[in-house]
């Protein structure tokens, strides 16, 4: 099964429309139908899930107790900014003004491959994050991410 991967950087236009990478579209999964759904990321970026794979963040969700304060908040913060896209027929995706002022992107969008879904970041932003980046620390963190077998959480 293809993946996502690579870094693509497009041009957003005043109505914030940007095409998406001709590689990735190369990845997409002919389940998904060329369409999306986007939300707030962690960091200060987006996330772009092609609908095949929303299904599985769904899934999860679904499991997520609503019945508890962490359920509530967790599920809320993440479902009350997510929107669905579909590419238009010149390839590019209309990014919600919402959300795009969220990750600060206005002229420029970097969209990174996280294998199952895609990270869409303003170029400057992304640059931040890769400024304050500790080569140690991030080697550290590789190493015990990729010898767990196990889901990994956050400390």
């Amino acid at each position: 099964m293809p993946s996502f991967k690579g870094q693509y950087e497009h041009s957003v236009d005043a109505k914030g429309r940007v095409a998406f990478p001709a590689k990735m579209r190369k990845s997409l999964n002919p389940s998904a139908q060329e369409r999306f759904t986007i939300v707030r990321g962690q960091e200060k970026c987006l996330y772009l899930y092609p609908e095949n794979e929303w299904e599985n963040v769904e899934k999860k969700l679904s499991r997520i107790n609503n019945f508890t304060k962490k359920g509530r908040l967790a599920k809320r913060n993440f479902l009350r900014y997510a929107e669905d896209l579909s590419l238009d027929k010149q390839n590019r995706l209309a990014l919600p003004s919402s959300l795009m002022e969220y990750a600060d992107i206005s002229e420029k969008a970097v969209f990174v491959g996280l294998s199952e879904y895609i990270e869409v970041w303003d170029p400057r932003v992304l640059a931040e994050m890769d400024e304050n980046l500790d080569e140690d620390t991030f080697n550290a963190t590789f190493e015990q991410v990729m010898s767990v077998e196990t889901e990994i959480t956050d400390d």
